[in-house]
C-alpha cells in the first residue's frame, strides 16, 4: 500500500503523519501493495462549524475507487472514525471479489461494451419478472443475494410495489407509493 498525506489549512506534522500511517496500515493485509492511498487532512475555517477537522480519503483498487470522509472536534479522531469506515467499505469490496471469483470461477468479471458518450443515456436492456408478495426483509435478503444496489418487489402488507435500496451508510431504505 502505498499511502500519500497532504494538508488542507493544516500543517501535516510528523505525529499526525505516523498516526495515519499506523491507522491506516490496518488496511494493508487486505489491499494489494501497489494499492495506492491517499489522505487528506484538513481544518474547516468556518467558526459555526463544530466538527471542523476533516479527514477524506481515497483508495484506488484494481475495482472501484474508494471514498470515505470523517469530520470531528480532533484530527485523530477524524482519522480513527475514516479508518473504520474505510475498514467496512475494504471488506464489502473483498467479499464481492470473492463473491464475483465464485461465479465467474477464475474472478474476471465480462467488461462492459464501451459506449459512446452520446449513446450514455439510452436504455440498452429491459427486463420483466413476475413481482412475488414478500416483506421488505425477504426483499432485503433477495437484494443481498442477487448482489445489486436495490430490489422491486410487492409488499405483501399493503399490495403495492416497493423498492428496497442500499445507503451509503450500510444500511437499507424502502421507497413506498404515497
Amino acid at each position: 500500500m502505498r499511502l500519500h498525506v497532504k494538508g488542507k489549512n493544516v500543517e501535516v506534522t510528523d505525529a499526525i503523519q505516523d498516526y495515519a500511517e499506523r491507522k491506516l496500515a490496518k488496511l494493508s493485509p487486505q489491499l494489494a501493495d501497489l494499492t495506492r492511498v491517499e489522505l487528506e487532512l484538513a481544518v474547516e475555517r468556518n467558526p459555526s462549524i463544530a466538527d471542523n477537522h476533516v479527514a477524506e480519503a481515497t483508495i484506488w483498487t484494481k475495482g472501484p475507487v474508494l471514498r470515505a470522509r470523517e469530520s470531528s472536534a480532533d484530527m485523530k479522531a477524524s482519522i480513527d472514525q475514516l479508518v473504520e469506515k474505510l475498514e467496512r467499505q475494504v471488506k464489502r469490496y473483498r467479499q464481492k471479489r470473492r463473491h464475483e471469483h465464485e461465479w465467474h470461477g477464475n474472478g474476471a468479471a465480462p467488461a462492459p461494451p464501451a459506449t459512446p458518450p452520446e449513446e450514455a443515456a439510452m436504455i440498452v436492456k429491459t427486463k420483466q419478472f413476475v413481482l412475488k408478495p414478500m416483506s421488505a426483509e425477504e426483499a432485503i435478503e433477495q437484494l443481498e443475494l442477487i448482489g445489486h444496489d436495490f430490489f422491486v418487489f410487492r409488499n405483501d402488507d399493503s399490495g403495492e410495489i416497493n423498492v428496497v435500496y442500499r445507503r451509503r451508510d450500510g444500511g437499507y431504505g424502502v421507497i413506498e407509493p404515497a
